[in-house]
């Protein structure tokens, strides 16, 4: 009798136990999930590890900085440097990921970008544990690339937008335990609770990183990668990038994928820095509230992948975008006009960019996939997101000036940028019309 893999083992038993009595589970995106082999199933099955405990924390990060002293300039300044690291390490990403493969570059940069930081940031005391703590997690943007390779490498390509909303589930798992986290604020004031997310995380990540790489499998296009720079040197390897960036600059596809990448980083920048600030400096809403926001956002999101996800996966990407762009503008909009104490009000805003982002969010990661040539695809990733990087780097600093200002003004750069996002749907899908390139950017 063959000997099953470590892989297989939970795929033998997990859809019996489930499909069979229950006939939810054969929706789609549960066919799909029982249905994964490979590295996309070890990365899909791993997440919640790392999705769960990050968006524990998440909306606390700006109010926990605060609760030490430091001022929006100061968090600006330290989202800025973050990004600084990030363009440091993102071009040595996919060069890295190359030469160690996809496997080994997760696993070890994982450990340094993601449990290093939880733990200083659980201890920190003042403004230098979080500027230590900010370089060391810029160094996310090299296991950023590693682990999209060994994601979609070897998946079926027909598959991604089902993997990737499996992607974003496993963080909206979260939602389940948000509510605790505002009942511990409640309980035991701010700065203990976060401490203790804190600490939840650094293990919750590092067991993930752990079964990740006792689980999954160096990619066929990482093997061969690997072979082909043994002898090379990383700084060979980088030398090397100016014909990939030409590459880049020849392929449209690429670049209109490029600016929305753009415009998503940068306003998720600004709504991950200081949303919590305004809704709680200036809508007077309690700290211990804000776990609810979170909770519904993750509700809303996980119902519209069930109910709606699947139909818009079916259709091309133009309408879908343009839709939960104008989503974006609303809930940015609704966050600006929002009064004193107005609970209804942010959660109206909550349930539309959840169900915005939900659309932007998995059409983008699969633009970036199809646009990509896959023979290139770790370097072609790292000059993206490296891009991204270098410009978004500017915008943490120059929100926090904002928020300095008016506690509104950086959302209403957010809104200019979600209308140059449109433009650029638009344009990109006039171009796809003219069938010049039709498998990678559908109209």
């Amino acid at each position: 009798m063959a000997r099953l893999g470590k892989s297989d083992i939970i795929a033998d038993w997990l859809p019996n136990l489930f499909q069979v009595r229950n006939p939810l589970f054969k929706h789609p995106l549960f066919h799909l999930l029982f249905g994964l082999q490979g590295n996309p199933r070890s990365c899909v099955y791993t997440e919640p590890l790392w999705g769960i405990p990050y968006n524990l924390y998440a909306p606390y990060v700006s109010v926990y900085m605060l609760a030490f002293g430091l001022k929006d300039q100061q968090i600006g300044l330290l989202v800025s440097l973050g990004l600084v690291m990030q363009i440091i390490t993102t071009p040595l990403s996919g060069a890295i990921t190359d030469k160690l493969g996809r496997r080994k570059t997760t696993f070890f940069f994982d450990l340094v970008a993601w449990t290093i930081p939880a733990i200083i940031w659980a201890v920190a005391q003042d403004f230098n544990y979080f500027l230590a703590a900010a370089i060391i997690n810029g160094t996310w943007r090299i296991t950023h690339t590693s682990w999209s390779c060994l994601l979609v490498e070897d998946a079926d390509p027909d598959q991604l937008v089902d993997i990737y909303t499996w992607i974003y589930i496993a963080g909206l798992l979260s939602a389940f335990f948000a509510p605790l986290a505002g009942l511990l604020i409640n309980r035991y004031t701010l700065i203990p609770t976060v401490r203790g997310l804190y600490i939840f995380a650094a293990i919750s990540m590092t067991v993930k990183f752990v079964v990740l790489y006792i689980y999954s499998t160096e990619t066929k296009q990482g093997a061969v990668r690997m072979e082909e720079t043994k002898h090379q040197s990383i700084f060979n390897l980088l030398g090397e990038y100016q014909g990939v960036f030409k590459q880049i600059l020849r392929t449209p596809a690429t670049l209109y994928t490029l600016g929305l990448m753009l415009v998503t980083s940068i306003t998720g920048t600004v709504n991950g820095s200081f949303w919590s600030i305004l809704v709680t400096e200036k809508l007077k809403i309690p700290a211990e509230h804000i776990a609810l926001y979170p909770f519904a956002r993750s509700i809303f999101m996980m119902v519209f992948f069930f109910v709606a996800m699947p139909w818009v996966k079916g259709l091309k990407f133009r309408n879908p975008m343009l839709v939960a762009l104008g989503g974006f503008i609303l809930g940015q909009t609704l966050l600006i006009i929002a009064p004193q104490k107005g609970y209804m009000v942010i959660l109206l805003q909550t349930l539309v960019e959840a169900c915005s982002y939900a659309v932007l969010g998995t059409l983008v990661e699969r633009m970036v996939v199809v646009t990509v040539d896959a023979q290139e695809r770790a370097r072609v990733m790292s000059i993206l997101l490296l891009l991204v990087v270098i410009c978004t780097a500017p915008f943490g600093w120059i929100a926090g000036s904002l928020s300095s200002l008016n506690r509104n003004f950086p959302f209403m750069l957010n809104i200019a940028l979600f209308i140059v996002a449109g433009w650029l749907v638009w344009k990109a899908a006039h171009w796809a019309a003219k069938g010049e390139q039709p498998t990678a950017v559908e109209g």
